[in-house]
């Protein structure tokens, strides 16, 4: 911008008026760094930071911050009291039978057979394939095509 007489003779007038810089800025139709530049090379009187308080000046209360909640005690187990002389044991409940759930076998390296998995896991009818399993690999012929797939060649990144 090329600063005229008269654009200096407006931000002069603006700028004792006590106008933000922004708005200076929006009302001559530049930047407000453009103001705060010329403002600066012309010396003009030097503007109190909005975000600064000036001294003597009273300070904006805040709200208190609420104070911390105490943490909360760690529960202390209650043991039943038994009938019976001191020291001596109660006589031994005998543990109700629970019959373990299958599950199904652990994924091995260097197994013999396919481990892709059919199904979901955690539901009724998971499994394995079980097929034989190519040498050296965890998956028979036909998951092992699908497990295994050539990467496409990545495009150059200069290509337009």
């Amino acid at each position: 911008m090329e600063w005229t007489e008269e654009a200096i003779a407006t931000l002069r007038r603006l700028w004792a008026e006590g106008h933000s810089t922004a708005e200076i800025g929006r009302r001559m139709g530049i930047s407000k760094n453009a103001v705060v530049g010329k403002a600066h090379r012309l010396n003009l009187a030097a503007r109190p930071s909005p975000i600064r308080r000036s001294p003597g000046a009273p300070a904006v209360p805040r709200a208190p911050r609420p104070a911390p909640r105490p943490a909360m005690p760690r529960p202390v187990p209650i043991l039943p009291v038994l009938p019976g002389p001191v020291g001596q044991r109660p006589p031994a409940v005998a543990p109700s039978r629970v019959e373990p759930t299958p599950r199904p076998a652990p994924l091995r390296t260097g197994s013999a057979t396919c481990c892709w998995p059919i199904g979901e896991p955690g539901k009724p009818g998971f499994r394995f394939c079980s097929a034989p399993a190519l040498p050296g690999k965890p998956y028979c012929e036909e998951h092992a095509a699908l497990a295994y797939v050539r990467a496409k060649p990545d495009r150059r990144e200069d290509a337009a």
